[in-house]
């Protein structure tokens, strides 16, 4: 059954040459690195071990290359040390020895080099039900490791107990310092902490949150500067006959524990803050609260006109689950929901989108240098997919961090606006967010056709500020600090 949650992704460049590379994570096979031969050719390096869930592409010891850590089934997660020209070494994370399935990476303790976050999927049905799954129940939970130097990491335990599909590290209150969120499996409602000097305190920021959230992102979707969170749950987005009849035996038969003040809702969240900082969930008033079984779902200015839309990847194939269906599969549609530019969505299916293939980890990367997104998917059981934007709209800007000299080469945690004449847009850059997947360093801006660029303004990750004018449409802009 859990085999059925398959494995994520990383994009980023490898190798320095440009090019955006593809990290597929596999369970059963090796783990590969699909190198970026520009054309959207690639050629594939299988690596020595498989037996993967998460891809996390960061530099973790800041000498500049970006490493790829994997966090496993069963073992602590491997570290894969970029030596340059193609070469890695695998290694250990010292002190990190929990069997993590999310993770991610960003500066928690304002240090100025990077700590891990992670967390293991103890699950509550490996105890209810007698699955031996990730062989946790005493060392599972969630942790904060503190990067220590000299490669070492001491921690703090965060919960003893976690089902965590996804982790996201996101200044929630906008003080300079992310928060670290839990989305959780089954009944164990998610979670989120906050650190207060030198302690990590507990916080419930949602009223409402997704019962099994599986895939976590923050992105901007009304251009305010404030950024929106959105998680993923099951909920089917079609009612006709055919899906309810698909649906409702499992519906029916899955226990679903409550308890009084419960926040959890079985579909799709919006996270939106208002002016005295508190968040409501709106997933259902922009129409972004169904679709489907989901996996990762992640923000994306796919057509390029300055507003995020959302893609969603979706199925589910267990036949623990489904033994009444054909090939004990729930088989549905990838879900495009585009921005209508005040930070609702509707459904768009002419954009060649919908694969039936059962995604489960996602990320979003200009592939073939030309300016725009494209989408890779790490399907189960199927071939993983590449889709080539070809929306053909608006225009781009794309930026690159650099701080050689720090132990934050990438500056992960750093904050971007663009200004042009049809408005503001905003971005961050992190490592990871969705469902087990790794997102690019380099920061990717739609906006009109024929919008004037006006400055770029950076806050970096230590607070510091740069702005950036005289900016062009369709470039890439390198920025060393």
């Amino acid at each position: 059954m859990f085999e059925s949650n398959g494995a994520g992704l990383g994009i980023d460049d490898l190798d320095g040459d440009g090019d955006q590379d593809i990290v597929l994570a596999n369970l059963a096979e090796p783990n590969s690195i699909l190198w970026n031969e520009g054309g959207l050719r690639f050629r594939k390096q299988s690596l020595s071990h498989g037996d993967s869930r998460g891809v996390n592409i960061v530099d973790v010891d800041g000498d500049g290359r970006q490493d790829i850590v994997f966090t496993r089934h069963v073992l602590p997660p491997s570290l894969w040390r970029n030596l340059e020209d193609g070469r890695f070494s695998e290694d250990v994370l010292p002190g990190v020895e929990g069997k993590l399935y999310s993770s991610n990476w960003a500066d928690l303790d304002g240090d100025g080099d990077l700590d891990l976050a992670g967390a293991a999927y103890d699950t509550a049905l490996e105890e209810d039900l007698g699955y031996n799954f990730m062989f946790t129940r005493s060392g599972g939970g969630a942790y904060a490791y503190e990067n220590l130097g000299g490669g070492q990491f001491g921690y703090d335990r965060l919960s003893d107990r976690a089902d965590a599909l996804a982790l996201l590290l996101h200044d929630l209150d906008s003080d300079g310092r992310p928060e670290v969120l839990i989305g959780n499996d089954f009944d164990l409602p998610d979670q989120t902490w906050r650190r207060e000097g030198e302690r990590w305190v507990q916080a419930q920021p949602f009223s409402k949150t997704s019962h099994s959230t599986m895939s976590l992102d923050a992105g901007d979707v009304d251009n305010d500067g404030v950024m929106e969170i959105f998680s993923t749950d099951m909920k089917p987005y079609n009612h006709d006959v055919r899906t309810v009849a698909q649906w409702r035996p499992l519906m029916t038969r899955t226990p679903h524990e409550t308890f009084r003040g419960d926040p959890q809702i079985m579909e799709n969240v919006l996270q939106v803050r208002d002016r005295s900082g508190r968040y409501r969930n709106e997933a259902y008033e922009r129409r972004a609260d169904a679709t489907g079984w989901s996996w990762s779902g992640k923000f994306g200015d796919l057509d390029q006109d300055g507003h995020l839309d959302l893609y969603v990847v979706n199925g589910m194939l267990a036949a623990d689950l489904f033994d009444y269906l054909p090939g004990k599969e729930l088989v549905e549609q990838n879900q495009a929901l585009r921005n209508d530019g005040k930070g609702g969505f509707r459904r768009v299916s002419e954009w060649g989108l919908g694969s039936h293939a059962s995604g489960r980890g996602m990320s979003m990367a200009d592939l073939d240098s030309d300016g725009d997104l494209d989408i890779v998917v790490n399907n189960l059981h199927k071939p993983a997919e590449l889709f080539e934007n070809r929306l053909c709209g608006g225009s781009s800007l794309q930026v690159a961090l650099r701080w050689p000299g720090s132990e934050n080469t990438h500056a992960i945690g750093a904050r971007l606006a663009l200004h042009t004449s049809d408005g503001s847009f905003y971005r961050d850059v992190r490592v990871a967010s969705g469902y087990l997947s790794g997102d690019p360093s380099r920061i990717h801006f739609g906006f009109p056709q024929g919008a004037t660029l006006e400055r770029l303004e950076i806050v970096w990750p230590d607070g510091k500020s740069s702005r950036v004018e005289n900016l062009r449409a369709q470039t890439l802009v390198t920025v060393t600090r």
